[in-house]
């Protein structure tokens, strides 16, 4: 449920307006350096405040309660907390009987039979996303080798970001985006058929992440439209290079050496400026629905940093199932 891994596994906590959100993180490797000031740089990405985001800002300072000690992992669980300290609560009242369209109000309030946590959108809030991008710094520290790198590169459909996100704001609506991932100086032999394969393994934790709606790795969708001759990828060397990249380095679920490569699809932003209509469960009746509060416009923004994470959780978890 709110676990993912084998060897490097990760477990996650807490809700949005609670009194923290936070990770645990079992399998890491001993004798890794590690302190708070490891994870500032990924956490500061991640971070709103920059147009198009919301105007919730928290410190986000991490807390590592164990798992280190003197400045080095120890082996054992490494447990990290981020407080919760800039919230406002009562502009999520309404939700409770009007459910946001396309949030996951709704769901959660059947599901959990009205005992979920509504504030912020509880645990299905993109506040849980922070203690991934804790656990993907310390991913990362476990296979130095590899680098990885997130970007987005078209919001709205639209490369020019700027400009498409400034137009979405100014009419109270909100936007999503396309992110492409590239991984290099990965392995031959990651991946284990059938259902533990690279592709499945990342594309498991991608959907994890609130507003994830779809995934393609290499020329991904558009090998629909390509025959074999022009999908195939010709391999040139002894060590599996390839002269291009349709497969994105996934080849039968396992790495053959190439850069992994794939892409994300972001939804627009559910909590919009604009007036939309919902069922309102208190009066039975299709109604008026006027958001309030701090909200992303575009949150695909804040995603590449998280989308770097979830691919080093993997990578990792394979790399040590490996050794």
């Amino acid at each position: 449920m709110n676990s993912f891994g084998r060897i490097f596994r990760i477990s996650i906590f807490g809700e949005s307006h609670g009194a923290l959100v936070g990770i645990c993180i079992d399998g890491c490797r001993q004798g890794i350096k590690l302190c708070e000031n490891d994870f500032l740089h990924d956490i500061q990405r991640r971070k709103s405040g920059k147009q198009g985001t919301t105007l919730r800002i928290e410190s986000d300072t991490p807390q590592i309660v164990s798992g280190v000690f003197n400045g080095f992992t120890t082996g054992s669980p490494i447990t990290i907390l981020f407080k919760n300290q800039n919230i406002n609560s009562e502009d999520y009242l309404q939700f409770k009987t009007q459910p946001r369209p396309n949030h996951a109000d709704f769901v959660a309030m059947k599901k959990f039979y009205g005992f979920n946590d509504y504030r912020g959108s509880g645990h299905f809030s993109g506040r849980l996303t922070l203690p991934l991008v804790a656990a993907g710094v310390i991913a990362k520290k476990n296979i130095p080798e590899i680098n990885i790198n997130a970007k987005i590169i078209k919001v709205g459909g639209e490369t020019d970001i700027d400009k498409t996100v400034e137009s979405a704001i100014s009419n109270g609506d909100s936007l999503g985006g396309i992110i492409e991932c590239v991984a290099k100086n990965i392995p031959v032999g990651l991946g284990e058929p059938f259902f533990d394969s690279v592709e499945s393994q990342i594309a498991h934790l991608a959907f994890s992440i609130p507003a994830i709606k779809g995934i393609e790795f290499g020329a991904g969708f558009s090998s629909a439209n390509m025959r074999g001759s022009e999908h195939n990828d010709i391999i040139i060397n002894e060590h599996g290079k390839t002269a291009t990249n349709n497969a994105g380095g996934v080849v039968g679920g396992i790495t053959n050496g190439n850069d992994l490569i794939f892409r994300v699809a972001v939804k627009p932003t559910s909590s919009i400026m604009k007036n939309q209509q919902t069922f309102d469960f208190e009066n039975q009746k299709i109604s008026d629905l006027k958001i309030h509060g701090r909200h992303d416009a575009c949150i695909a923004l804040r995603i590449p940093v998280i989308i770097e994470a979830i691919t080093a959780i993997a990578l990792a978890d394979f790399i040590l199932l490996k050794r």
